[in-house]
């Protein structure tokens, strides 16, 4: 009997390791440093789940009063930069910011630097947008089923940043000043 309840004890806590083990959002982080300076997004990576993501009838869509998304999940993505950046010729002063993208057209997207941060990421006040850049856009081979945001170094002082989700691609290139 005891042997019984034993067992039964370590199959539930397995069973709870894993549904609680990973959560559906969990949190991420790309950084890269270029000509010394560092930069650094904090983010949340949902993954797909057999949802449609964008566009009509999608997750994040204009019938859900998406068209400003927070780049991720949960608390709004953070962006850290050690030094001044030129993003398609936005100045962004070093300092930390949140970023957000325009979705309205699943197509073309736009960047948005925010300088309101530590905001739930449902929190956007376009009076607070720094500016916007329209983002290169592509389509993966196959969709990709989590979230990924990449920053990469392009020279001795550039880079670029990539979003990755579903069966979108979008990146915008900058340079470190």
């Amino acid at each position: 009997m005891i042997k019984s309840v034993l067992t039964f004890a370590a199959l539930a806590v397995a069973a709870a390791n894993l549904s609680f083990g990973q959560p559906p959002s969990p949190p991420a982080e790309t950084s890269v440093a270029i000509a010394g300076k560092t930069l650094t997004i904090k983010y949340s990576a949902p993954s797909m789940r057999g949802r449609k993501i964008f566009g009509e009838g999608g997750l994040i869509s204009h019938e859900r009063n998406y068209p400003v998304w927070r780049a991720g999940a949960n608390a709004a993505t953070s962006l850290h930069t050690d030094a001044d950046l030129d993003i398609q010729g936005l100045h962004v002063p070093a300092g930390n910011y949140t970023l957000f993208v325009n979705v309205a057209d699943p197509d073309h997207w736009e960047l948005i630097v925010n300088k309101q941060t530590g905001q739930w990421g449902l929190t956007y006040k376009k009076d607070m947008d720094l500016g916007r850049v329209k983002m290169e856009m592509s389509k993966p081979a196959s969709p990709i089923e989590k979230y990924k945001m990449t920053l990469s170094s392009t020279g001795a002082d550039s880079g670029k940043l990539q979003l990755e989700w579903a069966d979108h691609i979008a990146s915008v290139d900058f340079t470190v000043k």
